[in-house]
């Protein structure tokens, strides 16, 4: 008898696969549709996810730790949002998940289903029970509050909103005394967290705002998000992140946060005292 373990179980479907079949011939659609799979396939695997099942436009998987499925969603959402669209019809998807066994008898595949399937199209739906079990990490990439609609409060458990901008503030009052701006320089680009981009990526990956090559770093290695406390780096890396600060200690920071209060230097999984081409350097504006 297999052993009964509880699992975050995600599900993705793709929505719009219709309308764009449609409109353009069938080899064009089928491909956009791999396309808009190979994007979970790689959300998923760079969380260490399982694939449990797919069925069509549809994906079933599952990660060990809660924290690892909502980052997987996220990046679905990023990489499949960010696909141009095809024949004038966008391929968009919704993204249920839950925290449960995953066995076909238990139902926590089900309940994810169902969440996926109350979605509006480029939305993620968690149940709480996933939810709760987020770390300090990860907890603002949920709604601070559930969801509040008549259909999904019938449900067991409250549900909310998952995304990279759900859960946190990006207005600083004007009494706040953090700046408005947080200026990053990595090779010959310059970008800003600030109002209208609140968060930053960095990593390997060539999805991240700011492309890391050196192969210490990981494939999503680290955000920077602004927050009503000011500008706060959060590591998600195998090497962890570097973070040297106006001549204060270098300080390493692996899975956990640090506030940037600048001017300093950022290494992705190498330290930021080295003589690198791939060091970010950062200061507030």
């Amino acid at each position: 008898m297999s052993e009964r373990r509880n699992l975050c179980l995600l599900v993705a479907e793709i929505t719009g696969a219709d309308r764009l079949s449609d409109r353009t011939a069938a080899t064009e659609a089928a491909h956009a549709l791999e396309r808009c799979m190979h994007r979970i396939d790689r959300a998923a695997a760079s969380q260490e996810g399982a694939i449990l099942e797919r069925n069509g436009s549809a994906v079933a998987m599952s990660f060990e730790r809660c924290d690892s499925g909502v980052l997987a969603a996220c990046e679905i959402l990023d990489r499949i949002l960010g696909l141009p669209p095809l024949s004038g019809a966008q391929l968009s998807v919704r993204l249920g998940l839950h925290y449960g066994v995953a066995g076909q008898e238990e139902g926590g595949l089900d309940i994810a289903r169902q969440l996926a399937g109350l979605c509006r199209p480029g939305q993620a739906l968690a149940s709480g029970a996933a939810v709760m079990l987020l770390t300090p990490s990860t907890r603002h990439f949920a709604g601070t509050e559930a969801v509040h609609d008549p259909v999904l409060e019938k449900l067991e458990w409250p549900v909310f909103t998952i995304g990279h901008r759900v859960g946190m503030v990006t207005s600083v009052p004007p009494t706040a005394r953090v700046s408005q701006r947080l200026r990053l320089r990595h090779q010959q680009e310059v970008v800003f967290v600030e109002e209208q981009r609140p968060v930053l990526l960095l990593g390997r990956e060539l999805g991240n705002d700011l492309v890391i090559i050196d192969p210490r770093a990981s494939r999503q290695h680290a955000r920077i998000e602004r927050r009503r406390e000011g500008f706060i780096l959060i590591d998600q890396s195998t090497n962890g992140t570097y973070v040297s600060m106006d001549g204060a200690a270098e300080h390493c920071v692996k899975h956990a946060e640090l506030t940037l209060i600048g001017p300093g230097r950022i290494g992705c999984g190498f330290s930021a005292n080295e003589v690198e081409r791939d060091l970010v350097f950062f200061d507030i504006v």
